[in-house]
């Protein structure tokens, strides 16, 4: 088999970009991993916030319960968006920026029902 003139060296244009591609690949989806990785340390930070909002409701801390809730949020790295307080129940939602996008979290606490 002979090579043709014309396609001499195209094997290293393909392999060019082939790697190209995977780099552009990659350069797309690393940041969204790692936003989803943080989503599960946002959903912990708003897990927190909302079990020492609802200590505070409940009576077991002093102190305001959102303002609490925006402490621990701060000490893990996020900030409060949202805080309810509906009797002894908390809501609180936290986000965080991660590479340009928020990642949001939410979380509600409160005594068991019944």
């Amino acid at each position: 088999m002979t090579a043709l003139a014309g396609e001499r060296g195209s094997g290293s244009v393909l392999a060019v970009g082939l790697i190209a591609a995977i780099a552009a690949l990659t350069a797309v989806l690393v940041p969204l991993y790692s936003a989803l990785a943080e989503r599960s340390a946002v959903g912990a930070a708003a897990d927190a916030a909302a079990l020492a909002a609802a200590d505070v409701a409940i009576g077991l801390a002093p102190g305001i319960p959102c303002e609490v809730a925006a402490r621990v949020a701060a000490a893990n790295g996020a900030s409060v968006v949202a805080c309810a307080v509906d009797g002894l129940i908390v809501t609180v939602r936290v986000g965080r920026s991660v590479v340009g996008v928020e990642v949001t979290a939410t979380a509600t606490a409160g005594p068991p029902p019944g």
